[in-house]
């Protein structure tokens, strides 16, 4: 039997098992009269083990596999900065965020999505915040969920020599499958299997290669050839602008964990507060980990592969380690991490998105009589919607590069909804009016400064979450103050109860 026969045979039963992840939950899913809440949010039932590595998971996407190994193996130790920024940010979230923002989505009239949760905060019927989170959900989500159907085509057509484009179809109609059957529930399972594969593969990688490289036989694929500063954390060697740009943005990316709404998501869902400190103890550990052995294959592959991968190709360093290293089967069950990594980014960003629009569009503003039966159709019809839009961004001339397309839509949910989050977990005085303006300056400033101002070299989502910051503040001075009403909402949000 062929390799490619066999990762073929490896890369089908994983995509069988997480079918029947959708497939099992959708026959539960017929039985509950839990609604949109336990299709969006799965009824708040989460044990700390799945919802933590569900909101890693949906975190991590194929660009920890492919995108951030690729980058550190090309260009030396000055990128693992996004590393860094990542882990510090994950602890402050699960540590500032996430306990709170629980308490407070049920204190908000047991609010079931991040713009629902905005506006049931300041006990507001305004309804243009909603529209304002939909239209900027479905900019970044499409964007989003682009890069992770690009990932699968170059995984299909690297790996098995799939034509690109009928490798995204494929990917696309999968993941839409089981997010349209089992919702929330499916989503945070599925993404629990794939959060375990991601982290087997890593740490498999680079200790085998350890082992392969300590043979008196072993060449490396290619010459190694190393830069003067590969092993230095400026990524310049010295300490001028460039570096300080690096260092700056790396840290940056921590910023976004405030905002990504499917992240959040899933601390909204956790079911109890002894829970939440298992999950906050298990994502921290989990996320540290995925991200220092992703640094780790890079610098391994560096040594075992030389110089053989060019700029341009990079990103395949993690699937050339595991078909040199590994047995054809095993090693088609370790690529499907990178299927994994995709899919469980895509099907949060989906859900989320559909639930933007049904929860808090369609159902208060065009339909406010709708019953469960309909929002769940409307939301999985938006699944669909948004699925197709993702896959036409993935395919069309010019996108991007896995990268580029998440930083991207990283940057505008975190300096969007970041600040904001923060300010009304943290800030008694908060209006609505800051809310809404935050949001929006946010959002503005990162796209401005993305068109007009890359050059500088500091990642959008810093300027675009000061700004965020700073309007939602000032306008919140300026505006009038919370209702009585609300600042008792703040006040009980804030004590912390068993549940």
């Amino acid at each position: 039997m062929s390799r490619e026969t066999q990762e073929i045979i490896a890369f089908v039963l994983y995509l069988v098992a997480v079918l029947c992840v959708g497939v099992i939950f959708f026959l539960k899913s017929r039985k509950s009269i839990g609604g949109e809440k336990e299709y969006f949010l799965g009824g708040r039932k989460l044990n700390g083990w799945v919802a933590a590595l569900s909101a890693g998971a949906s975190d991590m996407s194929a660009w920890v596999l492919m995108g951030l190994p690729g980058s550190i193996y090309l260009y030396g130790m000055g990128q693992v900065w996004i590393s860094i920024g990542l882990f510090i940010g994950t602890i402050l979230a699960w540590i500032f965020v996430a306990p709170r923002l629980r308490r407070f989505s049920i204190e908000s009239n047991d609010s079931i999505t991040i713009p629902q949760y905005l506006t049931n905060r300041f006990k507001t019927n305004n309804r243009v915040l909603l529209v304002v989170c939909a239209i900027i959900f479905l900019v970044a989500y499409c964007i989003y969920a682009a890069s992770s159907i690009v990932a699968c085509g170059d995984l299909f057509n690297t790996v098995f020599g799939f034509d690109k484009t009928w490798a995204m179809v494929g990917a696309t109609a999968i993941i839409l499958i089981y997010t349209f059957l089992g919702g929330f529930n499916a989503v945070c399972w599925t993404d629990f299997i794939q959060g375990m594969l991601m982290l087997v593969a890593l740490m498999a990688v680079p200790i085998i290669a350890c082992f392969a490289m300590g043979a008196a036989d072993f060449a490396p694929a290619a010459e190694v050839v190393t830069s003067e500063n590969y092993y230095n954390f400026l990524s310049s060697g010295k300490f001028d602008w460039q570096s300080i740009a690096d260092i700056l943005s790396g840290l940056g990316w921590g910023l976004g964990y405030f905002g990504m709404p499917h992240i959040l998501v899933r601390y909204m869902s956790i079911r109890s507060e002894k829970e939440m400190k298992k999950s906050r103890v298990i994502g921290i550990f989990w996320t540290g980990l995925i991200l220092l052995m992703a640094s780790v294959v890079a610098l391994v592959a560096h040594e075992y592969l030389g110089s053989s991968l060019a700029e341009g190709s990079q990103s395949l360093v993690f699937i050339h380690m595991v078909r040199n290293l590994m047995p054809a089967f095993i090693g088609g069950l370790l690529l499907s991490a990178i299927l994994a990594a995709s899919m469980s980014t895509a099907d949060s960003q989906l859900l989320t998105s559909a639930s933007a629009f049904s929860a808090d569009v369609y159902k208060p503003i065009l339909r406010k009589n709708a019953s469960n039966k309909e929002m769940l159709l409307v939301g999985r019809i938006v699944v669909a919607v948004i699925s197709v839009i993702a896959l036409v961004i993935a395919m069309a001339p010019g996108t991007g590069g896995i990268m580029d397309l998440v930083s991207n839509a990283w940057g505008a949910f975190g300096a969007a909804f970041g600040p904001v989050i923060l300010l009304s977990l943290y800030w008694k005085r908060f209006s609505y009016a800051g809310a809404l303006a935050g949001i929006i300056a946010g959002f503005a400033v990162d796209v401005i400064w993305l068109i007009c101002l890359s050059s500088t070299g500091i990642y959008e989502i810093i300027p675009g979450f000061i700004a965020g910051l700073f309007v939602a503040i000032v306008v919140t001075l300026i505006t009038k103050k919370p209702s009585a009403e609300v600042e008792q909402l703040f006040d009980n949000a804030c004590v912390k109860r068993e549940d």
